[in-house]
């Protein structure tokens, strides 16, 4: 838990914490309820603004095309709402997206924990006709000292430890000039410098959580038991 003492913010929006069901909510319905703190009802000027940034041409089709894969990956939809079921894993959407937006060359930044993965994704979308450039994390072979560890601030301490770069992941990909970039399991704040770095939009398929094997929302759904030391 942390020792900081707490924020005390006026939030302007805690979608978070609305009251309402789901088919009721302003978000959903025009007609719906809204709590004190709904955006949706009082920052329509920034509703506005978001919708001209859709018009912008780097926007634009990816738009269309990311609303029509989430579509996609429901099946039974003729059936009403109430009657759809999730028919597609993430890996399948990936690249049924990247087909969409005729991006041919995938970038693949990944965790040196997760290399076995890493290798079986690289085929996965090799076989699908892509190809891929991967990186992984230790690229490089940078010592942590040269970003300000000490000796025993390092896993490995007291000898020479390889840093995590995803700058450089970042760089080389954008170098291999990929047309679209996926992470897979980049530690918490490496995975920020990629993004930040990366000219590439990008997307996830997997995070790291090394407790839960990177299935972080598992101490989510155990909230109540076995996790409610989080609270």
């Amino acid at each position: 838990m942390s020792s900081l003492p707490p924020v005390s913010v006026t939030p302007l929006s805690d979608c978070a914490h609305c009251p309402f069901a789901v088919a009721e909510r302003l978000c959903r319905n025009p007609e719906g309820k809204a709590p004190a703190f709904c955006p949706t009802r009082d920052l329509a000027r920034l509703t506005k603004a978001g919708l001209e940034i859709y018009k912008q041409e780097k926007y634009a089709e990816f738009a269309r095309q990311a609303s029509i894969q989430e579509a996609e990956a429901y099946a039974d939809r003729e059936l009403g709402y109430e009657r759809v079921r999730p028919a597609k894993t993430r890996i399948e959407e990936i690249a049924e997206f990247a087909d969409k937006m005729n991006y041919r060359r995938l970038g693949l930044a990944f965790c040196v924990g997760l290399r076995r993965e890493a290798k079986v994704v690289a085929d996965i979308y090799t076989d699908r006709g892509f190809a891929v450039v991967s990186v992984i994390c230790k690229t490089g072979c940078s010592d942590k000292n040269l970003i300000g560890l000490n000796d025993a601030e390092k896993i490995v301490q007291n000898e020479p430890e390889a840093m995590c770069n995803p700058a450089l992941q970042a760089l080389i990909l954008n170098e291999s000039a990929t047309d679209f970039n996926i992470l897979l399991g980049l530690c918490v704040g490496h995975d920020s410098i990629f993004l930040k770095e990366a000219e590439a939009p990008c997307t996830v398929l997997a995070v790291k959580d090394r407790v839960l094997g990177h299935n972080p929302l598992a101490a989510v759904y155990n909230i109540d038991s076995y996790y409610r030391s989080l609270k």
